[in-house]
């Protein structure tokens, strides 16, 4: 089959990193970058636990976008095995199926939680976290059966999304029912992301929302928002107009795109806050909105969260930020604000009960809470990654949400 891998090597990441900034394709254009497209062997199934499923759609997400363009913290390094295949937004059909596992069969099909926690790597005395359910923060992220990864499509056991195959613990794969398509399904994972965020750090109906990105993510917050029904008022700040009609469609409430001379204007005006000049340096911002949902990670996006939140408010982190200068903290003890992170889902308390984000997705997808599958803007055969790579990577004139392959 074929595949898209990264497989770090010295000589390839200095070329990479050197010509990349002039040339952003080289990235995966240069025989000489971290990306190999090439043909491999199906996954196997580790043991009788698990499944093969064929990938229907691999989603490219910003972290891969991310990783592509050498931009990730090397802290994340131990926690990867090279050379892994890239994806970890999945929907597909299972193809074979381990003798251990009772309730999947060939032919369903199933959407696949891509963390590799205590469970799929067979660690018979679970971590704290993984028995609290918090699978996320799981703390064996290197050992137990599986090589160092932190998901499926980071791990060189398991393939991954930008292929046709991969295998995962039976616990990994959800079933899709009828009234669920595979557009929708490929959505269930950034979905799940943004409702671990809303759900870790629920809003309350009289307060002011500020969701800062108008990508996947930044509009999957403001659709789980709307999902949950949760009355609050939403404020979102965006880069095209494409990403507004999006943000509108959704449920935000107020619009305000990121114009370099206006949108500081805009948006304090919007949230009822105050533009205080300081002595040098970026407008001060007196109030702001009670929870700041940061979808971005760049450092302009993260000194606006912290700006524009209001005196002991909240700053929620889902935009990937890694190792950056000039951010100024200021506002944080200034205005005592929290300030969380918030990485991938695991299990939420929902209307009651304890219950799996992806389980809350789906469900939420099923009843028509919520409908994702505009958000598939492009699809592409995983043979012309480089159109598809090239089209994620810019939004702006492709008018590009989210892309994904069809192995």
């Amino acid at each position: 089959m074929k595949v898209l891998q990264f497989d770090y090597k010295i000589p390839h990441y200095i070329f990479s990193k050197i010509i990349g900034g002039f040339i952003p394709s080289v990235y995966w254009n240069a025989r000489l970058s971290c990306l190999r497209f090439h043909e491999q062997s199906e996954p196997e199934l580790p043991n009788e636990n698990w499944v093969k499923v064929k990938v229907k759609y691999g989603g490219i997400c910003g972290s891969d976008l991310n990783l592509l363009f050498l931009n990730d913290s090397p802290a994340t390094s131990p926690f990867v095995s090279f050379p892994f295949t890239i994806g970890h937004e999945i929907v597909g059909e299972i193809e074979e199926v381990g003798s251990q596992v009772t309730d999947l069969n060939s032919g369903d099909r199933v959407v696949i939680d891509p963390i590799l926690s205590c469970v799929s790597r067979g660690i018979e005395h679970p971590c704290p976290t993984c028995l609290k359910g918090n699978f996320s923060l799981c703390a064996y992220k290197t050992e137990g059966d599986l090589s160092p990864g932190l998901l499926i499509g980071a791990c060189r056991d398991t393939g991954g999304g930008w292929s046709s195959f991969i295998v995962a613990h039976k616990s990994q794969a959800f079933k899709l029912p009828a009234a669920v398509n595979d557009l929708n399904g490929v959505m269930v994972e950034p979905f799940s992301c943004a409702l671990h965020s809303v759900l870790r750090n629920p809003p309350s109906k009289n307060d002011t929302v500020l969701v800062i990105g108008g990508g996947v993510i930044g509009i999957c917050v403001i659709a789980a928002i709307r999902a949950l029904e949760i009355p609050c008022r939403i404020v979102t700040l965006v880069k095209h107009q494409f990403q507004a009609e999006l943000a509108s469609n959704y449920g935000a409430n107020n619009i305000i795109q990121l114009r370099k001379h206006t949108y500081v204007d805009d948006l304090t005006r919007i949230l009822k806050g105050q533009v205080l000049k300081p002595l040098f340096g970026p407008q001060v911002i007196q109030g702001g909105a009670d929870i700041v949902f940061e979808c971005v990670g760049k450092k302009q996006s993260i000194n606006d969260a912290l700006r524009f939140s209001n005196n002991g408010g909240k700053v929620v982190l889902l935009g990937l930020a890694g190792i950056m200068d000039g951010i100024d903290w200021t506002t944080v003890w200034l205005n005592e604000l929290d300030v969380k992170g918030s990485f991938a889902y695991s299990t939420e308390v929902f209307q009651g009960k304890s219950t799996r984000t992806f389980d809350i997705a789906i469900e939420l997808m099923r009843t028509g809470k919520v409908d994702l599958s505009p958000l598939v803007t492009h699809r592409f055969p995983i043979e012309d990654y480089r159109n598809a790579l090239g089209t994620a990577s810019n939004k702006k004139n492709r008018a590009a949400s989210k892309v994904v392959f069809e192995p």
